[in-house]
């Protein structure tokens, strides 16, 4: 058995991460389950994990860099990835930089609702223990800074400000939620005096009976008979906390039999009405930020975004305008945006004029509830039973792709999605059959590894195997959720088969090409994926392949506009299009930061 780490240090975040990921994998699907608020997507113990994990990794990445510059002997398991180390007196990175890490992990990797607000919860705790270690450090060098902030009365202080930071980047907090439990877990720890396992204690304990609290705080929780679960989540977190200095966990055996019992049968939740400062919401205003409402919005939307304090600000206003269940967290220069809204296409935008939005996420809701338990006398929700998963090389196609109904997944340049991030995006799909779209020739054998895993738990999927986000704008044009599974693929396979693609780009260094050497800064036209045109201006570049596609013939141009194409191209290629060719139509979109300076599709 592992030792029990006695101060809060560098080894204990690290075992508390590893600990908080191993409870969440276990009740994982047991939160999934009792997730029905703000959206009953039945994802919340899978977000929480995610998040979890992308803040371990990081964490492991801390100790790994540490082995790699020092050449120490492992410590434990390790993620590889050599970072920046500080040393401690006791031969481990510092604490500062491991709850540095810790947090940045979970910023950047934060799924959901839930698991936005948790990294703000990480993050607030970090502002905490790194703050404190520095001002040691400036006083009384690396080992004054390490007992200065490692005692019971750090982790107090960091779990009140944790509790205090999330309630702020949530536009307009509700009672009954994971806000709730993170303050109750707070008050309860900053009424006790003793070491960090006495804290930690004390802390899962007020957050247990602020949970059993929560259906009597929240109606739709007690009409579905379930406490929160964003709150559930964050107790299997405190109690890895309690593990990690005690070695025993606080609730073992006894909570996880009381999460899904009924309202009726739960202690403490009646005579629970009202927390200062919070609002209560009705079954029929399903919302986090407390507006009352009868339907949710369509999409869920999350991205990302480099950004100025006071330009967040301002983004903040506009989301709140535009929907709810509005979370920003984040700082120093990168956030972590989460909305609900039915103008998806706006909300990115709303980001793109606040800054540098990048791994862009918007996945269109289901009608109605995502589990397979009735809640309070209601049939569960079927899935849907038909939906299309895409990836899509930029932030407007992906806009677009989610107004068409489909669940995307964002492929940043350099960083192709991988299979398991496809299976995610199957599974919020939510559906009995999914038509999955890779968009790219390089993801063919990711995308058919993601749809092998999908078909194992019980998913039909079919594979289009398109290799241009042009040819999915086809395909999506002709899918009809109405017919035959088997139509609906044919006709959408035919569609993409028939639409020729072509994408201009800039070379980055010198290369033999089909057309042809090219150098460093030329202009490529490429052609069903192979460079066929070598210029030095985009226009006329871009112009010559659209000659070359319509040649064969065509009737309608498809035409996206990367970023940095210019502003004038698509009304010129508009015009040489309808001077030229007859009886061809052509439509442009902004396609954003795609890579590709234009990608062209011609039917």
């Amino acid at each position: 058995m592992p030792q029990v780490p006695q101060t809060l240090d560098a080894l204990a975040v690290r075992t508390w991460c590893g600990l908080a990921l191993e409870a969440l994998g276990r009740a994982r699907e047991e939160i999934d389950a009792i997730n029905v608020y703000p959206v009953a997507d039945g994802d919340t113990g899978t977000n929480l994990y995610l998040t979890v994990e992308s803040a371990a990794a990081a964490v492991e990445a801390v100790f790994a860099g540490y082995e790699t510059v020092t050449g120490a002997g492992p410590t434990g398991s390790a993620a590889s990835g050599p970072v920046s180390t500080g040393v401690t007196g006791a031969g481990l990175p510092t604490l500062a930089d491991t709850v540095r890490a810790m947090a940045h992990g979970a910023l950047i990797g934060a799924r959901g609702n839930s698991g936005t607000i948790l990294a703000q919860l990480l993050r607030g705790m970090a502002q905490v223990l790194a703050v404190d270690g520095e001002t040691g450090a400036e006083t009384g060098g690396a080992a004054e800074s390490e007992t200065a902030h490692t005692d019971g009365q750090a982790l107090r202080l960091a779990l009140r400000q944790a509790a205090d930071s999330a309630r702020e980047a949530v536009a307009h907090p509700v009672e009954g939620t994971v806000l709730t439990v993170a303050a109750a877990a707070a008050e309860a720890a900053t009424g006790t005096e003793g070491d960090c396992g006495t804290v930690a204690c004390a802390a899962y304990e007020g957050a247990r009976a602020a949970l059993m609290a929560t259906p009597g705080q929240l109606a739709v929780l007690e009409r579905a008979g379930v406490v929160d679960a964003g709150g559930r989540g964050l107790l299997a977190v405190l109690a890895a906390l309690a593990e990690t200095f005690t070695g025993e966990s606080p609730g073992a055996g006894r909570v996880a039999g009381e999460v899904h019992t009924r309202v009726n049968g739960m202690d403490g939740v009646s005579g629970v009405d009202r927390v200062d400062g919070l609002d209560r919401v009705d079954v029929n205003g399903v919302c986090v930020d407390g507006r009352p409402g009868e339907d949710s919005p369509a999409f869920e939307v999350t991205y990302l975004l480099e950004a100025e304090d006071a330009d967040v600000a301002r983004l903040r206003a506009r989301l709140d305008r535009l929907g709810n269940s509005l979370v920003v967290v984040g700082g120093d220069g990168l956030w972590n945006v989460h909305v609900h809204a039915d103008d998806a296409g706006a909300a990115v935008e709303a980001g793109v004029e606040a800054g540098r939005p990048y791994r862009i996420r918007i996945t269109h809701f289901g009608l109605g509830d995502a589990h397979t338990a009735g809640a309070a006398g209601r049939p569960p929700r079927e899935r849907a039973q038909r939906a299309v998963v895409a990836v899509v090389p930029g932030e407007g196609l992906a806009g677009l792709y989610a107004e068409a109904g489909a669940t995307t997944v964002l492929a940043r340049p350099g960083e192709p999605p991988a299979s398991g991030e496809l299976v995610e995006a199957v599974r919020r799909a939510h559906a009995r059959e999914v038509v999955l779209l890779p968009n790219d020739a390089d993801l063919r054998h990711t995308a058919a590894a993601a749809a092998e895993q999908a078909r194992t738990e019980g998913v039909r999927v079919a594979l289009i195997p398109t290799r241009s986000a042009v040819q999915g704008i086809a395909a999506l044009a002709v899918h009809e959720p109405g017919r035959r599974f088997d139509e609906d693929v044919v006709a959408m396979t035919s569609a993409a088969g028939a639409t020729r693609y072509a994408e201009v780009a800039v070379a980055e260094r010198q290369s033999w090409t089909m057309a042809g050497i090219c150098q460093a800064g030329d202009v490529l036209g490429l052609i069903d994926g192979d460079v066929a045109v070598i210029g030095s201006d985009i226009t006329a570049t871009a112009e010559t392949v659209l000659d070359r596609m319509l040649a064969a013939g065509g009737e309608m141009v498809t035409l996206v506009l990367g970023d940095e194409a210019p502003g004038s191209i698509a009304a010129h290629l508009e015009a040489r299009v309808r001077e030229s060719y007859l009886a061809v139509d052509t439509v442009a979109y902004r396609g954003g930061r795609q890579g590709a300076l234009l990608l062209i599709g011609v039917e």
